[in-house]
């Protein structure tokens, strides 16, 4: 799996936000490493500067400098629809008779084709095969007729999927979030200013404070002179779709996602890890980075099982999923990962592990515990097993590729040779985030979807509620 995209938008008075989003984009790096973006408006014209690349890549001093504007948007993107190159590279951009857009996307629609071939029909060109450029293209033309509030809501009623925007009109910044709330947004105080992240973890690199999330269905307007906010609700429907696996993987412990402690939900699950499934062992050891506090929770609800670090992970080894070939993941494991051997040798190990994709990392991790002197190695997953793929924004494998998808529980453990294998059950998830499991998208873990996807079961029936745009 690799991580969405990651979006902020900022509203200052008077100070120029281009600094600001730089270091917020520095705190999302974690979602997107492909490309990096900022559009800012000084209240004349429009400024864009967008590169493939990492974000301290992808900006030099100059750039920052020539990005002028109190208001602005970013954008860190790893590509979960469109091409792998600086066509779908974001902020978008589009000039028009109504003035001047920015848009950054994460999320991933599923109707986007139909609407690019409607607005292709009617006379728009495209740059990209991506559907950024498609919702900025809606937009842009729903501006030509409407006000903006009631723009944004045409536009709203019209893509299905999932979607959290941060948009530039101009010189007005606003933050969309979409009608399930699969994907995170919220909303953070500066001290001159307001500003919206996919994670709260870009408000605290700015010394800024939380307020709260954007709700599912919700327009933002952030003041032009950084005093405040305007909210708009615009659509709502009975349920949500928020993404589990934000919690699981996605998100930096330190953020907060609706209304969550990532960190603290982690050390949770992995209680709930040891409720379900504890196995006695000599010691317990994260797969580092996401196990640790999944693995620290599971130690502590066992009371006498030592926790210990008994993996090193070097830092500067690429993350293995990027890696072209199956050979190629398998060094990289040995590459990024070197066991401590005085930790492991002769002692019954339990590795905790926050999901398996392809079984390509637990395969090789359970064989260097094994080779260095362990007894037994148990392998416990803080989340269900993955057997299917993900069209809401996570560019995730194939059917063919997850290993979960046609293998039972103890067909996976052989595979990777694990003395014993268990995973979190779904309820368990959903009681730790204490949200109904009807109100949680477990596409990837189900085999079903909160909207239609050919070739797929969708779990319910999509009934929108159309709040006026003047309530």
């Amino acid at each position: 799996m690799t991580e969405k995209c990651g979006v902020v938008g900022i509203s200052l008075d008077g100070r120029d936000a281009a600094r600001p989003l730089y270091y917020s984009l520095y705190a999302l790096q974690h979602r997107g490493q492909e490309s990096a973006g900022i559009v800012t408006h000084d209240g004349f014209q429009q400024h864009s500067h967008v590169e493939m690349g990492l974000v301290g890549d992808a900006f030099s001093e100059d750039d920052i400098e020539s990005l002028n504007g109190p208001a602005g948007i970013g954008h860190v993107r790893y590509p979960t629809s469109g091409s792998v190159d600086s066509s779908c590279a974001q902020p978008f951009s589009v000039s028009f008779k109504s003035g001047s857009l920015g848009l950054s996307h994460n999320g991933n629609l599923v109707n986007a084709d139909e609407i690019r071939d409607e607005l292709a029909d009617s006379g728009h060109a495209f740059t990209s095969d991506g559907d950024t450029e498609v919702i900025a293209h809606d937009l842009a033309r729903n501006l030509l007729e409407e006000d903006l509030v009631r723009a944004v809501k045409q536009t709203m009623t019209r893509i299905h999927g999932s979607y959290s925007l941060t948009i530039t009109h101009d010189d007005t910044v606003m933050g969309v979030r979409d009608p399930q709330g699969n994907r995170p947004l919220c909303i953070g105080e500066l001290d001159d200013g307001y500003i919206l992240a996919s994670e709260s973890a870009a408000i605290d690199t700015l010394d800024g404070e939380l307020v709260r999330d954007v709700k599912p269905g919700e327009l933002v307007i952030l003041r032009a002179d950084g005093q405040g906010f305007d909210s708009y609700q615009l659509v709502e429907q009975k349920q949500t779709a928020h993404c589990f696996f934000e919690h699981v993987y996605f998100a930096r412990p330190d953020s907060v996602i609706d209304g969550k402690r990532v960190y603290e939900v982690r050390r949770d699950l992995g209680r709930k890890l040891w409720e379900e499934s504890g196995i006695d062992s000599d010691v317990v050891l994260p797969v580092p980075d996401s196990g640790r506090a999944f693995a620290s929770g599971y130690a502590e609800a066992a009371d006498d099982v030592e926790f210990a670090e008994g993996l090193m992970k070097n830092r500067y080894v690429g993350r293995t999923f990027i890696m072209p070939t199956q050979d190629e993941r398998e060094r990289a494991v040995r590459l990024k990962l070197n066991p401590i051997k005085s930790t492991i040798e002769g002692k019954t190990v339990t590795i905790i592990d926050d999901s398996i994709v392809r079984g390509t990392t637990s395969t090789q991790l359970v064989k260097l515990l094994k080779d260095v002197g362990a007894e037994e190695v148990n392998v416990r997953i803080g989340a269900p097993p993955i057997v299917a793929p993900c069209y809401m924004g996570i560019d995730m494998a194939s059917r063919d590729e997850l290993i979960a998808s046609d293998k039972s529980v103890e067909e996976v453990a052989d595979e990777i040779n694990a003395d014993s294998l268990a995973y979190l059950s779904k309820d368990a998830v959903a009681e730790v985030l204490e949200q109904s499991r009807d109100d949680l998208c477990m596409g990837c873990v189900t085999g079903e979807y909160p909207y239609d996807i050919e070739g797929e079961e969708a779990d319910r029936e999509i009934t929108r509620t159309e709040v006026p745009a003047d309530d």
